[in-house]
This record gives C-alpha cells, structure tokens and sequence, in this order.
C-alpha cells in the first residue's frame, strides 16, 4: 500500500506531463469542445471524458477517440513509471479536477455523481491526497 501511495505521489506530480502532451489540446475540436462548454460532457476522476446523460452518436464517436488517445498517453507513462494505466490515469483525474476544470464545467467524482464546477475547489477523492 505504501509503495502504491508513493507511485502515486510521483505520478501526481507528472501528471501535467501527460495532459499537455496533446491530450488537451485534443478535446478542443469539434463537437467535444461546445459539448464540455454546454455541461454534456465532462472530465471524470478516472482521468478520462464522460458524457453526462445521452448524446449523439457523432460526439460519442469524438469523446471515445479523444479517452482512447489519453489511455495510449496513460499506457506510455505507466511503462515509464512502472505503474498501472489505472494508477496514472487516477494521477491525471486528480490533477485535472484539482487545476484543470473552469467554474461552470461539469465533472464526475467517483460516487457517479455529476457535480458542476463552483468558484470553490472541487473535493478532490480521498487517493488524491497520496
């Protein structure tokens, strides 16, 4: 347990590695970008996109390409890490949700519910603090 709190620290802290690695700037385009302005679409503390409620097959389509790019991003930083995709992804969820997520977006915690972004911070999962 405390050499995956450890790992997990570290990755916590590379996390903004990931993300400014062409993961953001993915989800600017198209339908992904209004849909995250408009609330149907959100970051989730698993580190991947979810979709709030139901959506078009095309943004669907948009939200799944855009999760499957981090997930490649997230399997190369595990292999450099030697940590779990899971392990890295969580990293990334937590940083997101803690610096990345502007007041009036949505986001999902890990008790499956949506929440939308006050000016206050988001109460981050327990294993964030690792």
């Amino acid at each position: 347990m405390k050499k995956t709190l450890t790992i997990f620290a570290g990755l916590a802290a590379s996390a903004t590695l990931v993300i400014s690695g062409g993961i953001a700037i993915a989800q600017s385009a198209g339908l992904v970008s209004a849909a995250l302005a408009e609330g149907s679409v959100g970051e989730q503390a698993d580190g991947y996109l979810g979709i709030r409620g139901s959506a078009s097959e095309a943004l669907r389509a948009e939200v799944d390409a855009i999760n499957i790019k981090r997930r490649a991003a997230y399997t190369q930083r595990a292999a450099q890490k030697g940590a779990t995709v899971k392990e890295v992804a969580a990293a990334v969820g937590c940083e997101t949700l803690a610096t990345r997520v502007p007041t009036g977006r949505a986001y999902l915690l890990p008790d499956g519910v949506w929440r939308v972004k006050s000016d206050a911070p988001i109460s981050l999962p327990a294993y964030c603090a690792g």
